[in-house]
């Protein structure tokens, strides 16, 4: 019998996360968290059970990334500055950091996937979904939820999981992390074109892989109502033709309306119309196992009330944001060569 009285859901928070550091005037700064934790402890009345993180092991991040890249991150550990690509360097902290969002991630998809809660939202950083194999950019250290997903696979037994990724920017390295395989669904929402420049609509997987990459590339000044119909009217069935044992979102809240670096235009609301699509989807396929990882999102006060809306859907604390799903004009004409694409593959 389920305890009415036990959290629905629950949070990875760490102070140890504020330790990493690009310099005072990147916007991948600790003041995310922050804002976020400040949201959580002034704002939310409702129980969450708290996730206690630990360090991914070597062998853990082994599961995504090179040796190579390990040691190149090992090695920076205790240098107070170094430069790893034109928007990403490191401090003396990073590579801890680094080993602690990546192990945030685990342990929220275990407490998830062994059913201790319903759904959790990591929220960590550095983010990830821009890490590749062999190399670290965009911000990104470690891939956390490629290294997450990898565990459930390998460890949890799982046969199948859905990454949602709603980032502003595509999750290229979470992408060419699964694209030859099919126990992993990769499906991305992402304003093109930007940066990193990958994520078209002919980028669908390859070999064993084929059909289980979905891209969905958005002309800016998409709203919440545009991003509620790609969810309802692509991933839906997608999702429920798949069946997922459980489903982690790459939640990067960048395109939201006030975000410096984004070109979108969803709400506060408009986050939570999305985790409660996704919810319903986890409960038709998984169980309602759902997993958040904290991605990009630049604009504090943007973030922060877009994570509260998330967790007040999970907790079961809002009602469905009444946000139409309907496919506009305009976003069926941008979306008719993806839909040509998708259904070579999928009914939708």
């Amino acid at each position: 019998m389920t305890d009415p009285h036990r959290p629905r859901t629950g949070v990875v928070t760490d102070g140890r996360y504020l330790d990493h550091t690009m310099g005072g005037f990147h916007v991948e700064s600790p003041e995310r968290l922050e804002a976020i934790y400040a949201m959580i402890e002034q704002e939310i009345t409702f129980p969450l059970d708290h996730i206690t993180p630990r360090p991914a092991s070597r062998e853990e991040i082994l599961f995504v990334h090179t040796e190579e890249h390990f040691t190149i991150l090992q090695q920076t550990a205790g240098r107070e500055y170094i430069m790893l690509d034109p928007d990403t360097s490191t401090c003396a902290k990073s590579f801890d950091t680094a080993l602690l969002a990546a192990g945030g991630a685990i342990e929220a998809a275990d407490a998830v996937m062994l059913g201790d809660i319903e759904s959790a939202f990591a929220l960590i950083r550095p983010p990830g979904h821009h890490s590749e194999a062999a190399r670290a950019m965009g911000f990104c250290l470690f891939n956390n939820i490629a290294v997450a997903a990898e565990h459930l696979l390998r460890v949890r037994g799982c046969r199948k999981i859905l990454i949602v990724d709603w980032d502003l920017h595509h999750g290229n390295g979470t992408q060419h992390s699964f694209e030859h395989r099919p126990d992993v669904l990769y499906f991305s929402t992402h304003q093109f074109p930007h940066y990193p420049g990958t994520g078209r609509w002919s980028e669908k997987g390859q070999g064993e892989g084929k059909g289980f990459t979905l891209n969905v590339p958005l002309s800016p000044g998409k709203d919440d109502r545009d991003y509620r119909a790609v969810f309802r009217h692509i991933l839906r069935p997608v999702c429920l033709a798949y069946e997922p044992d459980i489903i982690l979102v790459s939640a990067g809240f960048d395109i939201h309306v006030n975000d410096p670096l984004g070109g979108m235009r969803v709400t506060d609301a408009g986050f939570g119309a999305l985790a409660r699509e996704l919810m319903d989807m986890a409960e038709q396929t998984c169980g309602g196992k759902l997993l958040f990882v904290l991605e990009g999102g630049y604009n504090l006060i943007g973030q922060s009330r877009g994570v509260r809306h998330v967790l007040q859907q999970l907790a079961g604390e809002a009602m469905n944001p009444d946000i139409p799903a309907d496919i506009s004009p305009l976003l069926e004409q941008e979306l008719q060569p993806g839909f040509r694409t998708i259904r070579e593959n999928w009914d939708i």
